[in-house]
């Protein structure tokens, strides 16, 4: 399975990027905005739903995603002091609201969100290399 690379610079890329994270563990001390840089990063643990083996498990990867071009993060529902703590990643959406500017939404299972206050929509995200068999494959009510 080859390592992804992906860019987003519209909301049909950004679909693109919120499926290959859909169901992605991330530890809130794994997240975090560099004012200066005008970037927002984050670490995850992203289930490879694109591994297509079909098996009861599947694969989880290592992989980095950043924003660029934040002006403001705000964040609702969830504890940034609990550094240990850990989330589950449902969709990642932008908002168009004086074209080119918007917001990113990063929405996460119990209702926590950050959004993200951009000039433009630029992301990007990399797998980093390493990958191990996930301890179960994560599944929806319908």
């Amino acid at each position: 399975m080859t390592d992804l690379k992906l860019i987003a610079l519209d909301s049909e890329d950004l679909d693109v990027i919120s499926a290959t994270t859909q169901d992605a563990v991330v530890r809130v001390g794994d997240m975090g905005y560099a004012k200066g840089d005008k970037r927002f990063a984050l670490l995850m643990n992203r289930y490879a739903w694109e591994d297509g083996t079909g098996g009861k498990t599947g694969v989880r990867k290592r992989a980095a995603l950043h924003f660029d071009q934040v002006t403001a993060v705000k964040v609702s529902g969830i504890d940034t002091n609990a550094i240990d703590g850990v989330l589950e990643l449902l969709t990642i959406r932008f908002t168009e609201t004086e074209a080119p500017s918007g917001h990113v939404d990063l929405a996460f299972a119990g209702g926590g969100t950050v959004r993200l206050d951009v000039d433009v929509l630029e992301a990007r995200l990399a797998d980093l290399g390493s990958a191990w068999a996930a301890k179960a494959k994560p599944e929806h009510a319908s």
